[in-house]
C-alpha cells in the first residue's frame, strides 16, 4: 500500500472548483441511491473538550472506498495546535485490500467540508451578495469564506470570535488570500444583521444565532453542529426560515441543528428539508426569490470523505508522490 504524507497532499489538493465538482457529484449520487453511507461512529473525550469520529460510504462505480478517522480536540488552539487531526484509509472495493493511508491530518476533511458550503451557498444563497459574515475564527472560517468566493463575488467580510489575538491573525491571512476589506464585528449579531451569507463554524453548546436578527435575503450555512451537545442556531430560527437544507437528513436529525429544532418541535417533517443533492439535481426547490431566508446545515458525510479521498489518492499518484510499502 501507499502512504501519502500532509506535505504531499497539500500540493495536489486544494479549495477549488474542480474539488467541489466532485463532492457536488457525490452527494448527485448519494441521491441517486448510488451510495452504501452507514451511521457515523463518534467517541468523546469530554475532559479534553474532544472527539473522534469514524466516517466511510461506498460509492458505487469507485473501485477505492475510504474509511475516515477524524479528531477533533477544542482546547487545542489554547495549546498552539489545530483543532483537528485523523487520516483517510482507502480500501479496495474488489478485494477489501487496503490501498493506501493518506495521513493528512485533517487536512482533506477541511477541504471536502468547505467545498461543501461553497456548494449550499451557490444553491441557497442570491446571486448577487455584497457581505459575508463568518463566526468563528480557526481552519474552517478560513475555508469556507475561500469556498464561498470560488462562487459569489464578495465585496466585504464581517468576522466575529472571542480572542482578538485570532480576529487579527484572521483578517491579515484573508484580506491577503480573497483581496477584499475583512473587518471584525462586536458581537454575532452584528455580523448576522448586516450580512447577505452567514457562515457558523464553531463547537458552540449554546445557540448563538438568534431569531430576532434574521432578515430577507439572508443566507445562513451551519457546519459547526455535528454531535448532540453542539447547537449554534436556536431551534426558532428554523421556524422562521423559508427554504430549508442539509446534507443528510439521517444525521441532521441525530447530530446537526435539526435535532434541536426536533426537540423543540420547531421542525418536525423531513419532507419539509432538502438535500444536497436533490437542490444539485433539481429534484427539491431552493430560494425562489430574493427575499427568501435560506438556511443549510452541513454534519459532514462518509460520501464526502470517500470522494475527495479518491481525489487526492489520483493525484498523488500522478504526480509521482508517496511512499509504497510492499
Amino acid at each position: 500500500m501507499f502512504i501519502f504524507s500532509e506535505k504531499d497532499i497539500r500540493q495536489v489538493v486544494d479549495v477549488n472548483k474542480t474539488a467541489l465538482e466532485l463532492i457536488e457529484k457525490g452527494f448527485q449520487k448519494l441521491e441517486q441511491g448510488e451510495v452504501t453511507m452507514p451511521p457515523i461512529l463518534r467517541v468523546d473525550i469530554p475532559e479534553n473538550n474532544g472527539e473522534v469520529d469514524v466516517k466511510t460510504a461506498y460509492v458505487k462505480g469507485l473501485d477505492m472506498f475510504a474509511l475516515k478517522i477524524s479528531s477533533g480536540f477544542f482546547n487545542n488552539a489554547d495549546k498552539g495546535l489545530p483543532s483537528l487531526s485523523g487520516m483517510m484509509l482507502l480500501f479496495n472495493t474488489e478485494t477489501g485490500f487496503t490501498e493506501a493511508v493518506l495521513q493528512d491530518n485533517g487536512y482533506l476533511t477541511d477541504v471536502r467540508t468547505a467545498v461543501a458550503g461553497g456548494m449550499a451557498a451557490d444553491h441557497l444563497a442570491n446571486k448577487k451578495i455584497k457581505t459575508a459574515g463568518i463566526i468563528g475564527t480557526g481552519t474552517q472560517a478560513r475555508y469556507q469564506l475561500r469556498a464561498l468566493s470560488m462562487v459569489r463575488d464578495i465585496e466585504e467580510v464581517l468576522v466575529y470570535g472571542r480572542k482578538k489575538e485570532r480576529i487579527d491573525s484572521y483578517i491579515k491571512e484573508m484580506e491577503e488570500t480573497i483581496g477584499v476589506k475583512v473587518t471584525a464585528a462586536e458581537n454575532p449579531e452584528h455580523v448576522v444583521r448586516n450580512s447577505d451569507v452567514v457562515i457558523t463554524t464553531t463547537p458552540a453548546k449554546e445557540p448563538i444565532i438568534q431569531k430576532e436578527w434574521l432578515h430577507p435575503g439572508l443566507h445562513i450555512t451551519a457546519m459547526g453542529s455535528d454531535a448532540e451537545e453542539k447547537n449554534e442556531i436556536h431551534p426558532s430560527v428554523l421556524g422562521a426560515v423559508d427554504v430549508l437544507a442539509c446534507d443528510s437528513k439521517d444525521q441532521v436529525f441525530r447530530l446537526g441543528e435539526y435535532h434541536h429544532a426536533k426537540d423543540a418541535g420547531v421542525v418536525k417533517e423531513t419532507s419539509q428539508i432538502a438535500e444536497l443533492g436533490a437542490l444539485s439535481l433539481g429534484r427539491a426547490e431552493g430560494r425562489k426569490t430574493e427575499d427568501q431566508i435560506t438556511f443549510c446545515d452541513l454534519t459532514g458525510t462518509g460520501v464526502q470523505d470517500t470522494a475527495i479521498a479518491v481525489y487526492a489518492y489520483d493525484s498523488l499518484r500522478d504526480a509521482g508522490k508517496g511512499t509504497l510499502f510492499e
